[in-house]
């Protein structure tokens, strides 16, 4: 018997506030292309004070999952039914997958970082000394995965205190990591025993792609890992610099894709095509 027709399509998508933008739908939909899943994936328009509503929605119309970003990431917390242990260490959530009746929180952001450190660096985090550049959302989901990765040492430079203490309190009090706090108020120079340096601010992003972080280039050595989250453009001035001086480099463009990867295979079961999404990414902010 010929299977009966099936025109539902599984929904999933993005909460954001602008989220007209955000090129994650890009990547996604490449990957149901390339399964032949018959998913879609929406960029919805969401503003702070009807968040609540529209998790109801998300409930009532079956979504199965969502990506949040910017506003939501820490006030989507309160409408879920669980959380991850990690999310709920870092304070945010940027996915929210469908288990049966209910939403759970998830954040990938750290996650895809990881994944990207370790398959397209080569890099496994155990036992290192890090630098991170910066204190915001993005540095607290990565610091947390290192942490619990096993990073030996995690200094976080930024020029808000106020921001940074409250972060190293967190790794030092809740992961076996030994975090510090240093303040980013003249031009930095990085440690020499430093293995890994991350740059997590958005310094550099398009359209202000020609800045790159305050830091003494001259610090930075060969044998070092140098990582950007900027994924558009992904080969910033920042690792330019850092790449004329012998260290390896590992762009924004590997970790989006595969935070994305996971946010895939946590909604469709599936593993994700990262090839295709990263393709089809790449294509999107017109780099080879």
């Amino acid at each position: 018997m010929a299977d009966e027709p099936n025109y539902k399509s599984e929904l999933v998508g993005v909460f954001g506030h602008p989220v007209a933008e955000n090129p994650t739908i890009v990547m996604q939909e490449a990957g149901f292309a390339a399964l032949g899943l018959n998913w879609r994936y929406l960029n919805i328009e969401v503003l702070p004070e009807d968040l609540g509503a529209a998790v109801q929605g998300l409930r009532a119309m079956n979504f199965q999952g969502i990506n949040c970003t910017i506003p939501h990431k820490v006030a989507v917390l309160q409408y879920l039914d669980d959380v991850s242990t990690d999310a709920r260490l870092m304070g945010a959530v940027n996915t929210v997958r469908r288990d049966g009746k209910h939403l759970i929180g998830e954040n990938t952001d750290g996650k895809g970082f990881l994944r990207s450190l370790r398959e397209d660096a080569g890099v496994d985090p155990s036992g290192l000394r890090i630098v991170v550049l910066g204190a915001g959302g993005a540095a607290r989901a990565m610091t947390v995965e290192l942490a619990l990765a096993g990073a030996s040492h995690i200094s976080i430079v930024n020029r808000s205190a106020d921001r940074a203490r409250p972060l190293v309190a967190l790794l030092n009090d809740n992961t076996p990591t030994q975090a510090t706090y240093v303040p980013w108020d003249v031009i930095f120079a990085i440690p020499s025993d430093t293995h890994v340096l991350v740059n997590t601010t958005s310094i550099g992003l398009y359209p202000n792609v020609t800045d790159k972080p305050n830091i003494d280039y001259a610090t930075i050595k060969p044998g070092m890992v140098v990582c950007d989250v900027i994924p558009n453009p992904p080969q910033t001035p920042f690792l330019d610099e850092a790449a004329k001086r012998g260290a390896r480099t590992l762009d924004g463009l590997g970790m989006l894709v595969n935070q994305g990867a996971i946010a895939f295979k946590m909604w469709t079961g599936h593993d994700a095509p990262v090839e295709a999404m990263r393709t089809a990414l790449a294509a999107e902010f017109g780099v080879s």
